[in-house]
């Protein structure tokens, strides 16, 4: 590959691309990206332009090589921030970990898991959708619907015998046709999320700096449900996949649920009163704390 073409991002203390790519790749079928041993592809739209990168980790590193597309100063730039901003390198989770090791019940996280970051979805609007499609059905099935929505509606690259694909942008979901819609199982209820969701995000009524720069998360969150299809768990689980909110509880998440069962924090879903008290220990963290508990109901198989 031409150096020319490579983008080399240090790594930080406490991250494990492994276990990162391993969280990426829980044999669900993401169309957004595709994994092939310790390298991860996927493609990106930049300022018009597709590219498509792989990226995995070397000596300190993780090293980008842009496989389609210019590699121009502003993209090499964009990715940069946006593999940061994917993988949370940003972030020293070193007091998350003291926060761990303090609790027996969950202690065994910051070894069993260590070095796993909040994985985010940079795309606010993909996040958003994600969450209307996923809306009671299996995770499993999520994807299938997704990835039937991207790979009629998105842009792709083509490279080798793959194809790479981009989330559909707003304008182009916007103008979706319901019928079509519901040939790809989507429920009519879902159906009028997912298209009046992409007319807010098309006429600006919904956008992701203006998001950020509202006063703190329950203004965010307000500005979220006040749009019809957006509840508050949606509201809270993109404020912590998109804006990296620190403190986005999805309250009542089933996975969430069973997980603290299975840890011994709670006995009965309706004790509220310990679930309140475990996060409280957890504040500035509870994002993460949500996440390596989803990540504890997986099992990893080692090879």
């Amino acid at each position: 590959m031409n150096s020319e073409n490579k983008v080399l991002i240090p790594i930080p203390a406490l991250f494990s691309f492994e276990e990162c790519l391993w969280f990426l790749n829980r044999n669900y079928d993401d169309c957004l990206h595709i994994i092939k041993g310790d390298t991860i592809f996927k493609a990106l739209e930049i300022g018009g332009e597709m590219l498509l990168v792989s990226i995995k980790e070397h000596a300190g590193f993780l090293e980008l090589d842009i496989i389609e597309g210019q590699p121009t100063q502003e993209n090499k730039a964009y990715l940069i921030d946006y593999v940061r901003e994917w993988f949370d390198m940003g972030t020293n989770i070193q007091p998350f970990y003291d926060l761990l090791k303090a609790d027996g019940r969950i202690a065994y996280m910051a070894e069993s898991y260590k070095g796993l970051r909040l994985i985010g979805i940079s795309n606010l609007f993909e996040a958003i959708c994600w969450c209307i499609i996923g809306q009671q059905i299996n995770l499993s099935f999520a994807y299938k619907v997704k990835r039937r929505l991207v790979e009629h509606y998105g842009k792709r690259i083509d490279h080798g015998n793959d194809s790479y694909y981009v989330f559909p942008e707003p304008e182009v979901l916007a103008a979706a046709d319901p019928d079509l819609l519901k040939e790809m199982q989507f429920s009519k209820q879902k159906s009028d999320y997912v298209i009046g969701i992409a007319k807010a995000f098309a006429s600006g009524s919904i956008d992701k700096e203006a998001l950020r720069a509202l006063p703190d998360f329950a203004a965010r969150k307000k500005a979220l449900t006040d749009h019809k299809g957006i509840g508050v768990w949606t509201a809270n689980y993109v404020l912590m996949k998109s804006l990296q909110e620190p403190g986005g509880i999805p309250h009542g998440d089933i996975g969430l649920l069973n997980a603290l069962a299975n840890h011994n924090i709670i006995q009965d879903r309706s004790e509220t009163g310990k679930i309140e008290a475990l996060f409280q220990q957890f504040a500035g963290w509870e994002s993460y704390l949500v996440f390596y508990l989803w990540r504890s109901l997986t099992v990893k198989v080692l090879e």
